[in-house]
């Protein structure tokens, strides 16, 4: 178990360095900020976290941490017990979205491994023993993909999975059952929100067999303009067939966003210009700033950056921003626990900073 002070510096230090899947770069990085894919796996003849007794999550524990301790690749993360961490901390992940927003909620028995460059994270015993996550920046889901794979394999050498030749990988859910893996995309579309076409294109492509969720995935809200697209099915589809979907259906989004931008600009140029400029004042001299508010002015000031309104600002600074000024993140970057009425002022003091 580590020592309160190593995982209070651990926090801190990642505060201060940009997550590596909000770096601005990537395929259609004015767009889309991030790819994620997530595979659920179980351990073979283990009951699965929902129904699990604790001494039985404790031994999944212990065979993860069995399988770091003799793999040269796990062995290199961080791998951080529900015991150890404050409410602020598992905020934290949640922001950085290396954790669901429901994960480690009023259970102990549950862990988290992060790679060192952040790029893959796995949750054990969520709703299935193993969630084993990558995200990469920009419209990438193959390399995030890849990297998740490759973990998956690692992980596969020490431990034997639940799985059936006919139905494909067993999970707690049967709507993830077959290949386990969900694909997204973290998608910026202020345009088709801004000109009311927002639902007819979430109408259009969840006929194509993907879901749209909020920022933080499944079962949260939409901020700053901010989608996640994923896919619907796992089963009797392989991973290649998941990957094109998204991608495919990604690009399709791209269009009717780039549709909508053009249409901006030609019947309400002077309207957009002073709305995004407008975003850009408040943002560098504002004095108070709310969580929700910031959201949805750096969603202003990245669709000003993206149509070249603003050129003198880069998309991995305003990403930066946006990580920072979650509470929690904002908190580990001080390193003092604040109140919301503090937060809201030392958030507006940080983004003047940035902006300088």
């Amino acid at each position: 178990m580590q020592h309160r002070a190593e995982i209070e510096d651990l926090f801190e230090a990642m505060a201060k360095s940009p997550a590596s899947w909000l770096s601005g770069t990537g395929a259609e990085s004015n767009v889309v900020l991030s790819s994620r894919v997530r595979l659920a796996r179980n351990v073979a003849e283990c009951t699965y976290p929902s129904a699990a007794e604790s001494s039985v999550k404790e031994k999944v524990i212990g065979y993860f941490e069995s399988a770091c301790s003799h793999s040269a690749g796990l062995g290199k993360g961080k791998f951080l017990k529900a015991s150890e961490l404050s409410q602020i901390d598992r905020d934290f992940l949640i922001e950085r979205h290396l954790m669901s927003p429901t994960f480690m909620q009023d259970d102990n028995s549950r862990a988290l491994f992060i790679s060192e460059d952040e790029q893959v994270s796995i949750m054990v015993n969520e709703e299935d023993h193993f969630r084993i996550q990558a995200l990469t920046p920009g419209l990438n889901p193959e390399e995030a993909f890849n990297n998740a794979s490759e973990y998956d394999s690692e992980i596969g050498k020490y431990l034997h999975f639940d799985y059936d030749p006919d139905f494909g990988f067993l999970t707690a859910c049967p709507t993830n059952v077959g290949t386990g893996m969900r694909a997204s995309v973290l998608i910026h579309l202020p345009g088709l929100v801004i000109t009311k076409d927002i639902e007819r294109v979430i109408s259009k492509i969840s006929k194509m067999g993907v879901m749209v969720r909020g920022f933080y995935g499944e079962g949260t809200d939409v901020l700053g303009n901010l989608f996640q697209i994923s896919n619907q099915t796992t089963l009797g589809v392989s991973e290649k067939e998941i990957l094109e979907l998204i991608t495919t259906v990604s690009r399709s989004i791209i269009d009717d966003e780039a549709q909508a931008r053009d249409r901006l600009l030609k019947e309400a140029p002077d309207q957009i210009v002073d709305k995004i400029w407008r975003a850009y004042g408040i943002l560098k001299h504002a004095r108070v700033l709310t969580s929700e508010e910031i959201m949805n002015l750096l969603s202003a000031l990245r669709l000003g950056t993206a149509m070249g309104i603003i050129d003198f600002l880069e998309i991995s600074l305003i990403n930066q921003i946006l990580l920072l000024s979650q509470p929690a993140h904002l908190q580990k970057y001080f390193a003092k626990e604040m109140n919301q009425d503090k937060r809201d002022f030392v958030r507006a003091k940080m983004v003047r900073e940035k902006l300088k």
